[in-house]
């Protein structure tokens, strides 16, 4: 199977004025269709910067990243929102929802950049809210909302367009312990459903949800391992 990310000695290094701050230091990581990996590491270990730079929202300093066999660096930044909108859903541990805007209208909202057809927008919005069981408050503010439906929102938004790739950063960071619980069964649920998902979290117990923990240390990859077979993936370096 070919894998849909293939990084290769990535690295990235973040310039202020003269100063230059490395984050990752050769990074190499596959990650095949359907998997659901977690991306794990201490604050300052590079999981954030990772994600980012995977989800097309920074550019990588050096090194490879092909994304389904093709070289992601050097795109422009339309270049890049384009990669986003078409194969990427989001899901933020501060939800980043319109805070007076209503749960219909928040997943709507990916469909208006993706120039999907009017038409099209209501059903689809309306069957994705029901997915995440959410009917009920399609017509609520996010303001009106629990922590875990906002999140359930956000889950909802990110699947709108159907992207071959959802990220998750954090995303039962601001939830009380059932709500986390609900939100990771559905992550799990839609990995089941063949959705690939990077998950990054700092919480052992979210991680082991995931069928792969990548641990990240001083910006490189320090263990790969299939939690659910405990086998370790090594990269030739």
């Amino acid at each position: 199977m070919e894998s849909l990310i293939q990084l290769q000695q990535l690295t990235k290094a973040y310039k202020t004025g003269e100063q230059e701050t490395p984050v990752l230091h050769g990074i190499d990581l596959s990650v095949f269709p359907g998997e659901f990996v977690a991306l794990m590491g201490p604050s300052g270990s590079g999981k954030s910067t990772l994600m980012h730079i995977l989800g097309f929202l920074h550019q990588l300093s050096s090194g490879t990243y092909l994304f389904k066999g093709q070289s992601v660096a050097g795109l422009s930044s339309d270049a890049l929102a384009e990669l986003r909108s078409r194969h990427v859903g989001f899901v933020f541990q501060s939800f980043n929802l319109l805070p007076n805007t209503d749960v219909l209208q928040n997943v709507m909202l990916p469909m208006t950049y993706a120039n999907v057809p009017m038409k099209d927008r209501l059903s689809r919005a309306k069957k994705t809210i029901a997915d995440v069981g959410l009917s009920h408050r399609e017509e609520h503010t996010s303001g009106q909302l629990s922590g875990g439906e906002r999140q359930r929102v956000a889950i909802a938004r990110a699947l709108i367009n159907d992207p071959e790739l959802i990220f998750a950063d954090e995303p039962t960071g601001n939830l009380d312990t059932k709500s986390g619980s609900d939100v990771l069964n559905l992550l799990q649920d839609l990995h089941k459903e063949g959705h690939t998902i990077i998950m990054v979290t700092h919480e052992l117990e979210a991680a082991e949800h995931a069928e792969r923990i990548v641990r990240l240390r001083d910006g490189l990859v320090e263990s790969d391992t299939n939690h659910h077979t405990r086998r370790r993936r090594t990269y030739q370096k």
